[in-house]
């Protein structure tokens, strides 16, 4: 079992909160975080990259100057591929390029899991007794975050009705916030620290959260 603290906004600890590693997939699996993490940021793009080639750039098809006699090696027009501002040798001509990926639910959601183990072991997952805030204040969560020694990038989880702490952390630097059933193994890879109220913390690791939004986590 992991003990992880519960602070409170102050950052005194007031509690804990009992793991099992074995929700969470028993020990920290990198292959399995390494393949969910690509297909998550496989399916962010949007596959609309598209070049010129030589014929298709502005510009004269003059040839720059005399084959012979001038000194210099010979050229041709401005549009040729070794040019600045040329076109491209084999250019990107598709409408639309698919880089989608797909992982069964149960693999996602233990990639998921499992990443927030990799927090846990860590330590580098805040957990607070209650992130409510009577009104919306970035000076308040700026104290909350130092309070609990935050000096890096951080994400924070919130329940889709705490509306006064998302607005609250929204105009921190490197803080951004998500909803407690999307928490997945790329947003929480990408940040240094979660911060995550005692409620939302339980509610995800019981299932109830997906529950709660339609059993559509976050793919």
């Amino acid at each position: 079992m992991i003990e992880v603290p519960v602070y409170n906004q102050k950052g005194d600890q007031v509690g804990s909160v009992s793991v099992d590693e074995a929700q969470l997939g028993s020990e920290v699996r990198p292959a399995l975080l390494k393949q969910a993490y690509v297909m998550f940021h496989a399916n962010r793009r949007q596959g609309s990259a598209r070049t010129k080639g030589r014929g298709q750039v502005a510009g004269s098809t003059r040839k720059l100057y005399r084959q012979k006699g001038t000194g210099n090696a010979r050229v041709g027009p401005r549009r040729t591929v070794v040019r600045k501002g040329g076109g491209v040798a084999f250019p990107k001509t598709k409408m639309h390029e698919a880089f989608r990926q797909a992982m069964p639910k149960k693999m996602r959601r233990l990639a998921n899991r499992n990443a927030l183990l990799a927090k846990l072991i860590d330590n580098e997952v805040k957990c607070v007794d209650t992130l409510a805030f009577d009104t919306p204040k970035t000076g308040a969560f700026t104290s909350l975050l130092q309070a609990l020694g935050v000096n890096r990038t951080c994400l924070v989880a919130l329940d889709p009705s705490n509306r006064n702490a998302a607005l609250s952390a929204r105009n921190c630097d490197d803080v951004d916030t998500i909803r407690v059933e999307q928490l997945n193994v790329f947003e929480l890879l990408n940040h240094r620290f979660l911060v995550i109220d005692k409620a939302s913390l339980e509610a995800f690791l019981d299932g109830s959260a997906w529950a709660k939004a339609g059993d559509k986590e976050a793919a």
